[in-house]
């Protein structure tokens, strides 16, 4: 995990368990991570049951939602519909912040 991109107070929240490396900040209906994503990562298609938007703050994310690649780079904004199919992929070290909003 690149975790010295993010601020120290980030940095001592607690770690998220999943698939990928990222701090958890406790909200209402909403999971937000602060994730970092090493270069060549890969993220096969797959769905999820909340609505997620998130922010590049560094490098880029490569999104694929219907066979049509976007390219997000830092201060980009995305959005993925619950249960829309997706899969991602970073080609450079990158972070973001998501917002995983229970639908």
């Amino acid at each position: 995990m690149n975790k010295e991109h993010f601020p120290a107070l980030i940095r001592s929240l607690p770690e998220f368990e999943g698939a990928f490396d990222a701090f958890r900040l406790a909200a209402q209906d909403c999971q937000v991570l602060f994730a970092s994503y090493p270069a060549g990562t890969a993220i096969a298609p797959h769905t999820h049951a909340t609505r997620n938007v998130g922010v590049i703050t560094q490098g880029e994310l490569i999104l694929t939602k219907n066979g049509q690649e976007t390219r997000y780079g830092v201060g980009d904004w995305y959005q993925v519909k619950a249960l829309e199919e997706h899969a991602a992929r970073f080609d450079v070290v990158t972070s973001e912040i998501e917002f995983w909003f229970d639908v």
